[in-house]
Formats: C-alpha cells, sequence, structure tokens
C-alpha cells in the first residue's frame, strides 16, 4: 500500500480574483475593449467621420449661400440664379451625406458588436475555470449581449461625436468672420452651456452604471430559475421565484428613472439657452443691421450660424452613448480580462502508456485549500478510481490531472511530459473527459458526438455509441443520429450514455471519468465498464467514483480526505480500514464480520510511503500483497 508524504511547502499561490475586479481595473478593461474595437472598425469609423465631416461642411457652406442668394435676389442680380443652384446642390450634399452616415453606421455597429461578442465568447470559454465561474450564466449573457451592443456602437458614436463638434466650431468661427460683435454675442453663454454638457456627462456615469448591474441581476436570476424549471414547479413555489426574479425591478426602475431625469435635465438646459443664444446674436445682429454694419443676407447667415454653434447642446445625445458605452465597456472587458490556461509547444512520446503523475500538487481556491501536497504517480494502461466523501477534492484531482486548470503548486506529468509544456490540440486529443451532466454542442446528436479536438467519422460515433450502450435508444429517436438535441426527449441516463459516447469516440492514453455513470442502472454500468476494457481504445482511466461497484473493480484505488491522499491501493487492502468503508456506507451498517476483521488503526496523512505492486491492466488484484495490519500496527490511530 503506497501512503503519501507530508508536505512542508506553502502555495504558490491562489485564487484571489473570484470577488468583483476593482474599478480601476474594469476602467483599464473597458479602456482597452473600446480601443480594440476602435481599431477593428477603423475603416468603417473613418468613413463615418468623413462622411460626417462633408456633411458638416456642406451645413456650414449653405447658410453663406442663403445669405449671398438673399441678398442678390434683394438687389436683382442676375447671379441669382447661380447662387440658388449652389443652394440646391449644398441641400442634396448634406441630405445624401446623412444618408450615407446613417448605412455606414449602422453596418459598422453591427460588426463591431459581433466582433465583441465573438471575442468575448472566445475568451471566455478559454479562461481558467475557476475564473469563470466568477459570472453566472445569466450574467455572462447580459455583458455579450446588452453590453456588447451598447460597446460595439462606441467607435462609430465616437466619430459621430467629433464630427458633430465641426459645424458649431465653424459656425463660432463664421460668426466672427461676418461680424465681430454678434460673435462675442454668442460666446458670452458659451461656458453656461459647457457647464450643462459636464455635469450631464458626470451624472449620468454612476447611473448607468448601476443600471446596468442589476439589469445583469435580473438576468442571472432568470436563468437559474429557467434552468431549475422542473424543480419550481414540482415544489409549487412559481410565485415566489417571480417574486425573487423580479425583487431587483424597484431599483432598476429607480436607476432608469435617474438616468432619464439627468438626460432630461441636460436636454431643458440647453434647449433654453440654446433659443437665449439665438436671441441674443439676433438682437446684436439687428443693431448692426440698422447701423448698416452688415447686409440683410448676412444677418440671415449669421442666425443660421448662432443656431449651428448652439447646436453643441445637442452633443448631449451623443455623450449620453458614450457614458453607456464606457460602462457597458467596462462589463464586457470583464470577461476578455480572464486569465486563460496558456499551452506550450511540447509534444507526448508515441505511444505512451498514458502513465499519469501528480507531484506536490497544491490548489487553493477562495482562500480554501482543496488539494494538499498530492503525490500520486498512476502507471499506464490501469483503472484507477478516485474516492472520497462530497468535498474531498475528487472533481478538483480530475480538473488538474486533465489540466482543465492548473495547481498553485506543484506539478502534472503525463508520459513524463509537464501538462502546461504540451501543445494545445495534442493535449486535447490524448486527454478526454466524460462528465456527471454533459452538454451537447451541435445541430444533431451524431455533430454532437463527433464534435471534439479532431472530428471522427460516423462509423467511429456509431461504434462508441454502441460501447456506451446508447445506439439502441438514438436509432429509436424521430431521426436516429440526425435528430437535433433539443428534439431529443433525453433522461439523466440517457443523456450520460451520450457523454460517454462521446468521450469514447475521442479516446487518447488518458480518459477521466468525472461521476460520468451516477446516472446509469447497475446493468448498464457494468455493460459500459465492460465495453471501456475491450472496445474504446487501451489506455489510463482515472475514475472518479462514488460506487462500491467502481471501486471494486478499479485496479487501483485513490483514497481522498478533506483534498488530502489517505491511502493508495488496491480495493480489497483499503477495505481493511473502517474509516475507507464508512466512504461508501454509514458505520453502522458496515456487517460485523467485516468490522471485526478490520485492524483498529487507520492509516493517516503523516504515513511514509510503502511501495505496493500495481497490478497489470486486467490482471486480478493480489490479495495480501502487504499485510494492511502489518503497516498499522506500528503507528496509533488519528
Amino acid at each position: 500500500m503506497v501512503f503519501p508524504r507530508r508536505g512542508s511547502r506553502g502555495p504558490r499561490g491562489s485564487l484571489s480574483a473570484t470577488g468583483p475586479r476593482d474599478s480601476s481595473a474594469s476602467e483599464r478593461a473597458g479602456r482597452g475593449l473600446l480601443l480594440a474595437a476602435a481599431r477593428h472598425s477603423a475603416g468603417r469609423t473613418s468613413a463615418v467621420f468623413v462622411c460626417s465631416a462633408a456633411s458638416a461642411v456642406a451645413s456650414l457652406a449653405l447658410p453663406a449661400v442663403i445669405g449671398r442668394t438673399l441678398d442678390l435676389l434683394l438687389e436683382r442680380d442676375d447671379d441669382a440664379g447661380f447662387w440658388l443652384t449652389l443652394c440646391a446642390v449644398a441641400v442634396a450634399a448634406e441630405v445624401l451625406l446623412d444618408s450615407l452616415v446613417a448605412l455606414v453606421s449602422g453596418t459598422a455597429n453591427a460588426r463591431s458588436t459581433a466582433w465583441l461578442r465573438v471575442r468575448g465568447l472566445n475568451r471566455f470559454l478559454a479562461a481558467r475555470p475557476e475564473h469563470g465561474a466568477r459570472f453566472s450564466p445569466g450574467d455572462v449573457a447580459a455583458r455579450l449581449s446588452a453590453n456588447a451592443t451598447e460597446a460595439g456602437i462606441a467607435p462609430v458614436t465616437g466619430a459621430s461625436l467629433a464630427a458633430s463638434l465641426l459645424a458649431p466650431a465653424g459656425a463660432i468661427v463664421a460668426l466672427f468672420l461676418i461680424d465681430l460683435w454678434t460673435a462675442l454675442a454668442f460666446l458670452v453663454g458659451l461656458p453656461l452651456l459647457v457647464l450643462v454638457l459636464r455635469a450631464f456627462t458626470r451624472d449620468s456615469s454612476d447611473s448607468v452604471a448601476r443600471y446596468q448591474r442589476v439589469q445583469s441581476d435580473i438576468a442571472a436570476r432568470l436563468v437559474e430559475a429557467l434552468g431549475g424549471a422542473r424543480t419550481i414547479a414540482a415544489a409549487g413555489t412559481a410565485e415566489r421565484e417571480r417574486a425573487r426574479i423580479l425583487a431587483p425591478l424597484p431599483e432598476l426602475g429607480a436607476q432608469g428613472a435617474r438616468m432619464w431625469s439627468v438626460h432630461g435635465r441636460a436636454v431643458a438646459r440647453s434647449g433654453v439657452l440654446m433659443p437665449l443664444l439665438t436671441t441674443g446674436v439676433l438682437a446684436v445682429g439687428g443693431t448692426r443691421l440698422a447701423s448698416g454694419a452688415i447686409s440683410v443676407g448676412e444677418l440671415m447667415a449669421a442666425s443660421r450660424y448662432a443656431a449651428l454653434a448652439a447646436g453643441v447642446g445637442a452633443v448631449a445625445g451623443l455623450l449620453g452613448s458614450l457614458v453607456r458605452s464606457r460602462s457597458a465597456a467596462r462589463r464586457t472587458g470583464e470577461l476578455m480580462a480572464l486569465p486563460t490556461l496558456t499551452y506550450g509547444t511540447e509534444s507526448l512520446p508515441p505511444d505512451g502508456p498514458g502513465t499519469l503523475e501528480l507531484r506536490g500538487v497544491r490548489v487553493v481556491r477562495d482562500g480554501q485549500t482543496l488539494l494538499h501536497d498530492v503525490h500520486v504517480e498512476i502507471p499506464g494502461g490501469i483503472s484507477a478510481a478516485v474516492v472520497g466523501r462530497s468535498g474531498a477534492g475528487k472533481s478538483m484531482l480530475a480538473a488538474v490531472a486533465g489540466r482543465l486548470t492548473d495547481p498553485d503548486e506543484g506539478h502534472v506529468r503525463l508520459d513524463g511530459v509537464r501538462l502546461e509544456a504540451v501543445e494545445h490540440g495534442q493535449l486535447r486529443r490524448e486527454v478526454g473527459y466524460a462528465f456527471e451532466r454533459p452538454v451537447l454542442f451541435g445541430d444533431t446528436i451524431g455533430e454532437a458526438l463527433a464534435s471534439g479536438a479532431e472530428p471522427v467519422s460516423a462509423n467511429r460515433v456509431r461504434s462508441a455509441a454502441r460501447a456506451a450502450s446508447a445506439d439502441a435508444f438514438v436509432r429509436l429517436l424521430p431521426y436516429g443520429y440526425d435528430t437535433p438535441p433539443g428534439d431529443a426527449p433525453l433522461s439523466g441516463g440517457e443523456l450520460q450514455r451520450l457523454g460517454l459516447a462521446r468521450a469514447f469516440a475521442h479516446a487518447g492514453r488518458l480518459l477521466i471519468l468525472d461521476d460520468a455513470t451516477s446516472s446509469l442502472d447497475t446493468v448498464t454500468e457494468r455493460q459500459v465498464e465492460r465495453a471501456l476494457v475491450q472496445e474504446v481504445r487501451a489506455g489510463t482511466r482515472l475514475i472518479i467514483a462514488h460506487r462500491l461497484s467502481s471501486a471494486v473493480r478499479a485496479d487501483l484505488v485513490i483514497w481522498l480526505e478533506e483534498g488530502r491522499v489517505r491511502a493508495v491501493g488496491p480495493h480489497a487492502d483499503l477495505w481493511r480500514f473502517p474509516a475507507y468503508r464508512e466512504v461508501f456506507t454509514a458505520p453502522e451498517s458496515v456487517p460485523v464480520s467485516m468490522a471485526d476483521s478490520a485492524p483498529e488503526s487507520v492509516p493517516d496523512a503523516e504515513s511514509a510511503h510503502v511501495p505496493v505492486p500495481v497490478p497489470a491492466p486486467g490482471a486480478p488484484v493480489p490479495s495480501g500483497a502487504v499485510p494492511a495490519a502489518d503497516i498499522c500496527a506500528e503507528r496509533p490511530a488519528r
């Protein structure tokens, strides 16, 4: 029997980023995301800016052309016809350019949003599971849908905002060119307009961020309820769940009202200031007209330029959109900032047996140590069962063994090569998983079973389905293997068999079954285990076991307790210890004959390594290879 040695090193690091990200990190993530989106849509955004700027130029030229045309018409000049044509051209150009802006803006917004969603989804799927678990499914859906949409329009909105400032700036310059006093009359009230816009931007940021957070909270609760719809119906708690889902609704309404109140105040204030500024310009311009300093056409042009210059207040809508985009980008950017698993470039030795080694593995999550200094070696080609009570760390060991996550300390080797150094494609081809609750991806069941690191043939899919005892019920479905997964009425056991079939079809040198047979009846489980030995590619099997039968039929058992390896050895040897038997059954239900024959002392985590021969694949377990009583007699139980 092999007992683990006690670890002496502290954790190299632990996961501390499971809570909400700090505001500065979120701000950086959002800013980086907006810059990346701007680079991605640079061409279309530039086209929006150019068209908007050209439209602004046309709008600036129109008052001057209209004023000149008016003066020529009053003087009955023959050139008035030419200037009338220029007026028509300027109006047509402005309308055409505005239409182009709308068309290109819509296309650019759609492409930017799609790019953000795809990038965010890819980053989330590539993230370390412990970091991705920070976000509920509903929250992720909200960030990749509503938030990505608002963030995706930021580049076009920024370009439109920059172009929209050209017209007011040009109008102020034109006012100075027409008459100094009319320009000064406008500039008197401009600081008040700037203060209104500044207050709007400041007050909007907080309300928008709160609104989006509450929106995601409601989405997360809704997705949870949809996932447990049958439980809710069976418990008769639909009204209670409805109340729970909608509990944040008053806050959502309050933040929405606050957001629109801020926007309304800004629009109202700018709406009052703009007519006052225009009126002031007209009053000064009228005085200057009476004195003969300017002409009637120049006064008309000045009034139009005053209206354009006052249009700086109209940027409130664009500013509000940018505020929402910035807040949404922070939320979407948090998905982009999730740490990902990086892979190496090394290759596993060809035709390796699948020898798995865990050396000094320590895993810390949320400040809690889930695996303590685990030292285990599983020879290639054997079946190893991992047993232990709930919370012992079995699933975490399975995740580390196939590199779904990395340990905080120590390392894992497969056929002598550290997993983090193995090339991504080969690692996923050679290490397969089957889970307790598999999810089928694909338009048909056949496609779902064939999906993996590399596609497999239909014949191989059917062979794997037969090995997993799934072929018979799949053929009874309306379209057999061409049935969409959503149209297939599958029980929990049938779904698990399809998950096993997918794993069998892609089986490599290491296959990890994480409680993947828990919903199978005893007969079906035995059939699957027999097929796993006889029909699936030979290799090492790591089985997270809850049933006694799985441990009995395994070549080797790894006994976990509170994240520590209590002992490693054949089931027949471990069964001598009462604490091991209690993993599968209550102490009082253990037969008296077994309890009487068991030694009173139990191996502990401080026990030294004592080698035990590991049986070859399929060989009978040698009973009494190392007498457990002899091992335990030297030390008292803890």
